[in-house]
């Protein structure tokens, strides 16, 4: 565990190339691992036959990150029925919506930004999003909202300060909802087709509502997500710092480049380092006994740079997107295979759509680079440029109308 605290990002890919073959045997916690990468692998992994959620993520990850008793420790029905329901949230013009609200807040704070001398544009990202999410979900925006879902990420794979931080937020937040679903089940007052209202009404297999705790859990696993595109963006102020030739076509705002850009920042910059789940019997991978109970862990950075599948893996070129279909078990920075039925991120879609909206208004802008520390370190899970990008001198275009 130690070997990943110092190395992050490095430490499963640093492994592999150590391997004759590609497949890790190690251990982590006192348990046995098998460490794997690339699409066959991807594909592998994600087949609930092979491998599954129940009891692979470790305690202090569901403190701080997923909450306890929320989708992502589900598989069979159970997990089905789950997803199906975050699924319902997004159809039709779920995404739209959302994306119009956060067009909507990004305009009137840029026109705030260029009142003042600088701005860190990750924190004021995550404050976009958030007033953007919460009411899409149903919920009344606060202040501290924003910071709270950023702890809860950015605290979930190190230890000290920035760990404490994250549990105290999740645990604020959970009771903040917990109370919140109760009121919205009491007096049936949650906004017709909000999260809140899909979340409170939902029934499980068993035909019984979430308990009040586990839609608390679940209301947070739409918030957080949205509110971590703020780190998608801030690569993106990076990625334009060093290669400003994309911004041109950023600012046109043609759909096509735009999703290949995201996409690019999706696989360039780092965001979660692997997944894990446990074997589900004794299996066999390319030769390499994988005993029951043991945990499996898919190099999500490792195969997003693998040589292999991206020439020139740590080139950034959006244009590697453009005209190429993304096969399920290829890109996978936010999990693999089908996101209806499988463990892909639902959020996926939200993330890219998001993107999609943001990236040109962020092109757009007009603003200063002053000398800050850019540098993204690897050692550091989640990673972020260390300054945050600084902006200085912003000059925002004219708000369109809302």
């Amino acid at each position: 565990m130690f070997a990943f605290f110092v190395e992050g990002y490095g430490w499963l890919p640093n492994l592999r190339r150590r391997t004759t073959d590609g497949v890790v045997e190690t251990r982590l916690l006192g348990r046995r691992v098998t460490g794997l990468c690339g699409p066959d692998a991807a594909r592998f992994f994600y087949d609930e036959a092979n491998v599954h959620r129940r009891g692979a993520i470790p305690g202090p990850v569901q403190d701080t990150l997923f909450g306890r008793g929320g989708v992502h420790h589900l598989d069979g029905v159970d997990h089905r029925l789950r997803k199906a329901m975050f699924m319902s949230m997004l159809s039709g013009d779920g995404i739209g919506l959302l994306s119009r609200y956060a067009a909507q807040e990004w305009e009137e704070a840029a026109a705030t930004w260029a009142t003042r001398d600088r701005v860190v544009l990750f924190d004021e990202t995550a404050r976009v999003l958030a007033r953007a999410v919460a009411p899409w979900a149903g919920l009344r925006p606060d202040d501290s909202l924003a910071a709270d879902l950023v702890s809860m990420v950015d605290g979930f794979a190190t230890v000290g300060p920035r760990h404490l931080r994250a549990r105290r937020a999740r645990a604020g937040r959970e009771r903040w909802l917990e109370g919140v679903i109760t009121h919205a089940r009491e007096k049936g007052d949650a906004p017709a087709g909000s999260a809140l209202a899909a979340i409170a009404e939902h029934a499980g297999a068993a035909g019984t509502p979430l308990p009040p705790r586990v839609a608390a859990i679940e209301l947070l696993n739409v918030l957080r997500p949205t509110v971590a595109v703020c780190w998608f963006v801030t690569f993106a102020a990076h990625a334009l710092h060093l290669w400003p030739e994309h911004r041109e076509r950023l600012r046109d705002g043609d759909p096509a480049y735009t999703d290949a850009f995201a996409h690019e920042l999706r696989r360039f910059y780092p965001f979660a380092p692997f997944v894990g789940g446990l074997a589900t019997h004794d299996l066999e991978w390319d030769d390499h006994r994988i005993p029951a109970g043991s945990i499996v862990l898919l190099d999500i950075y490792g195969q997003n740079h693998h040589p292999l599948m991206w020439p020139d893996p740590y080139g950034f070129a959006p244009g590697r997107f453009l005209d190429r279909r993304i096969g399920p078990y290829e890109l996978i920075p936010q999990g693999g295979g089908d996101p209806r039925t499988g463990h892909r991120c639902p959020g996926e879609e939200v993330t890219v759509a998001l993107l999609g909206t943001l990236l040109p208004l962020l092109a757009r802008l007009e603003y200063e680079v002053p000398a800050q520390d850019v540098r993204i370190p690897l050692g550091r899970v989640p990673t972020r440029p260390r300054s945050g990008m600084v902006l200085a001198n912003v000059r925002a275009p004219a708000l369109r109308p809302a």
